[in-house]
Order: structure tokens, then sequence, then C-alpha cells
């Protein structure tokens, strides 16, 4: 039980940080002229992510789950998702944000992930969504938000790439 709620406090304060470097972050590239994309599914987006952290806790605590024996594996996965997320986030630097912020005229950063991935953050998120729940044998909320998520990123990653190419404006 310890253990679950270590890291979802964990994880919880990572996403509330990451908030604050993006904001930081928006500021920077607003004043370089930069345009937001699909402001309104970034609302769903954030919606989604509330959910995920409120399904696995009810999950967990109402259908009086456990950790999974498979939990160092599950957490190695995990852990190893956070690396690459952490990686593509450092790599764009002032560039990375939660929002889809462009610079008019910019192109998509190819260094990094970036160089052999289109979008290891999002891969990264994907495998963090599916996996988290599983070591705490959270298997509904597992599926639901993985199907979710998938969803959610397959129509964000298809605006992001139109409002880097410049074929699109919102």
């Amino acid at each position: 039980m310890k253990l679950f709620w270590i890291l979802i406090c964990l994880v919880i304060f990572q996403r509330l940080a990451e908030v604050v470097v993006a904001r930081r972050n928006e500021r920077i590239v607003r004043s370089e002229g930069a345009v937001e994309f699909d402001r309104k599914g970034y609302g769903v987006i954030v919606a989604m992510h509330v959910a995920f952290f409120v399904s696995l806790t009810a999950e967990y605590i109402y259908l009086e789950r456990s950790l999974s024996t498979h939990w160092v594996f599950l957490l190695s996965i995990f852990i190893a998702a956070q690396i690459l997320r952490y990686w593509g986030i450092t790599s764009l630097g002032i560039y990375w944000n939660t929002r889809i912020l462009v610079i008019p005229g910019s192109g998509p950063i190819k260094k990094g992930p970036y160089k052999y991935l289109n979008h290891p953050n999002y891969i990264a998120v994907a495998i963090e969504i599916a996996v988290l729940p599983l070591i705490f044998s959270c298997y509904l909320t597992s599926a639901l938000f993985t199907v979710v998520n998938a969803v959610l990123l397959r129509r964000r990653i298809k605006i992001e790439e139109e409002a880097l190419s410049g074929s699109r404006s919102d």
C-alpha cells in the first residue's frame, strides 16, 4: 500500500512540476511569436490525465487491488519510459510544452530521441498510462485509459504535425 501512495504522489508531483515548466516555456515561445493550436483539445487532454489518476486510485482502493507479482519488471518499464520522456523534454528545451505552440517558420526538432522517433514524449506517456496501473493490478484503468489516450493522441499528433508543417491554422 505504501508503494502505491509513494509512486502516485511522485508522479502527480512530477506532472505539477511539468506544468510549471510548460508555463514558463509558453511565456518564452509566445514572446517569440508562437501560435497555439488546438486550444480546446488541450482541456480534454488535461481532463483525461486527471481522470486517469482518479480512476487509478479508485480502482486500487475500491476494488482492493494489490501489487502485481510482476511489479519489478513493470516498474522497470515505467522508469525506462520516464527516461525517454525526460530525454525528449530536455532535448526540446524551451520548445517543450503541454500545449501545441509553434513559432511560425519553425519545424520539428531533430535532436535527442527526436533523431530516431517522431513523438518520443507521447510514446513514453502511452507506456506510463498502460504500465503504471499494471504495477498495482489495476487492469481496468490500464485498459480504459490506454484506449482513451490512444484516441486523443492520434488526433493531437495529426494537429501537431500539420501545425509544424505549416498547413494548419487554428
